[in-house]
């Protein structure tokens, strides 16, 4: 019962933060909302907020605490007293920007992030249950990181006898290891976090120039146009424009930006619902949007701000161009005046179109034009263009992935793969696998599965796991549950290679990735 508590409670990752325009109740300051709910329990003997005020979260993570209390302890809110309260907080206790930059895969829901740390102890004892992100995205007073280290032996009272925790003194290492090394690279105080709370308010309001590129369905840009609503830092927002293959792209939501650069929307994009998560900086939006009930259906976002803003090069529509190609290129960006600057190599054939976001050039690279340059518009910067003459190697992107069995009558969904096909150019030796090798960018790739090794082979992975769509790079897994159809009647799980093939004037290049197809995601928190 608790868990689908939870799940309402939660959702996905956003929906609790509330994005619905108007929802905090008139008058209902967070700082009254927190002395009548909260310092009930968390009153201090000085009167004061207690452990409350010994943290420092993100807006999910309060969102994450304030559940817990609702659920475990019978806090009694309404859905706009938590919005107001997990507002208040990130607001007044959240993180500064360079305090959540190396951790905001989690904040996106780029779960195919592989985690490393150099700790191995950290990485142990404390990534080995949920992602080390989680931990990275607060910041506590040392007591307070004790007390969290208590939490867990509490709530979880098996942690010290599960794998890389029964053979070792589990709670020792815990207490006289981890909590100073968290108390000493994580600190309550700071001077980023004293800085940032110091700092002017970010201008927010007005139109936007918007590039994004989503795995499986390709690039596109936009202009988001962003107007204050009623409550504080809430706006509404519509976005129109196109993706690169010409279809329209048309949406409209409602965003909140929490301690003055979190920003959260919701909104419909093309008829779907989708959430925006991304980090406001100097007048530039970044970070990802993604389906609000199917995480792994996301785009990558750069966005800047038109008027007042920098002049910027967002991006460059395609960001490669092969020797002898003649094609349309697009200059997304902000403050587009000037005279326009590619790289050597790298002709306009003529002007289409030119606005102060956008400039429209038919190109032609020249032959032996090659490396990676940059491309300005007067006074703007900031992308690249890629120039090859041929592809020498492939990745397949991710890496690693992990998709899962779901449907079938169950409440999990699947969880899908989606892959893309990264082209590399062999550097001056013309040797791929070299040090100066470099990045050309994603093109298109015919895409299959095959067995990771042979125990996948024995039990026909590629038969049960699920469909790689071949022009794509979408993996669709099986249904769950037993499959009367495998050796006893196993699930549809699977360990399999994800392959991308490339064609280049009759010449293949092939890369390999690696795909688990997993049981189904049965918690999904916000912070995984």
């Amino acid at each position: 019962m608790k868990m689908k508590s939870m799940a309402r409670l939660l959702g996905t990752g956003m929906a609790a933060l509330g994005i619905a325009l108007g929802a905090a109740p008139a008058g209902a300051a967070g700082d009254a909302l927190i002395a009548e709910k909260c310092l009930v329990c968390h009153a201090d003997a000085q009167g004061g907020s207690g452990r409350i005020a010994q943290q420092r979260k993100t807006p999910e993570g309060w969102l994450m605490t304030v559940a817990r209390m609702q659920l475990t302890h019978g806090l009694q809110v309404t859905d706009a007293e938590r919005r107001e309260i997990v507002k208040y907080l990130a607001d007044t206790q959240g993180l500064a920007p360079s305090e959540s930059a190396g951790a905001r895969y989690a904040i996106e829901r780029r779960l195919n992030t592989v985690e490393q740390f150099e700790s191995a102890e950290f990485t142990q004892m404390c990534a080995r249950c949920h992602s080390g992100a989680r931990v990275l995205l607060q910041r506590r007073t040392a007591s307070e990181w004790e007390h969290l280290i208590h939490f867990h032996l509490g709530q979880f009272p098996t942690a010290e006898y599960q794998a890389l925790g029964r053979d070792r003194d589990w709670f020792g290492v815990a207490l006289k290891d981890i909590a100073p090394m968290l108390a000493r690279t994580q600190p309550f105080e700071s001077a980023a976090w004293k800085q940032w709370r110091a700092r002017a308010p970010q201008a927010v309001a007005g139109e936007w120039s918007v590039s994004g590129r989503m795995a499986g369905r390709g690039a596109f840009t936009a202009t988001m146009r962003v107007a204050p609503a009623a409550g504080k830092d809430q706006y509404t927002l519509a976005l129109a424009g196109r993706w690169d293959d010409g279809a329209p792209l048309q949406g409209e939501g409602a965003a909140v930006i929490y301690t003055g650069y979190e920003w959260r929307a919701d909104l419909q994009l093309d008829g779907q619902p989708m959430r925006q998560v991304f980090a406001l900086d100097k007048g530039v939006l970044r970070g990802r949007m993604f389906l609000r009930d199917q995480d792994e259906v996301g785009a990558d976002v750069v966005a800047g701000r038109v008027e007042g803003g920098a002049a910027r090069v967002l991006a460059v529509h395609p960001a490669h161009l092969r020797s002898g190609e003649e094609t349309e290129l697009r200059i997304v960006g902000t403050g587009l005046d000037g005279a326009v600057r590619l790289p050597a190599g790298v002709r306009t054939l003529k002007v289409v179109a030119r606005t102060p976001t956008e400039v429209v050039l038919r190109v032609r690279a020249e032959a032996g034009a090659q490396g990676v340059h940059p491309v300005a518009v007067g006074k703007a910067r900031g992308a690249s263009l890629a120039l090859y003459d041929r592809i020498a190697a492939v990745k397949v992107v991710p890496a690693f992935a992990v998709a899962r069995i779901g449907g079938n009558g169950t409440p999990s969904p699947k969880v899908e793969g989606r892959f893309e096909a990264e082209a590399w150019a062999a550097g001056r030796d013309g040797k791929p696998g070299t040090a100066d090798d470099y990045r050309i960018g994603i093109v298109p790739a015919k895409w299959s599965v095959a067995p990771h090794d042979e125990v996948a082979a024995r039990d026909e992975d590629v038969r049960f796991a699920g469909v790689m769509q071949p022009d794509t790079g979408i993996f669709v897994p099986g249904g769950a549950g037993p499959n009367p159809a495998r050796r006893m009647s196993a699930n549809n799980v699977g360990n399999l290679k994800v392959v991308a093939e490339v064609v280049q004037g009759g010449e293949r290049v092939q890369g390999e990735g690696h795909m688990i197809v997993a049981a189904q995601r049965w918690n999904n928190p916000p912070l995984p």
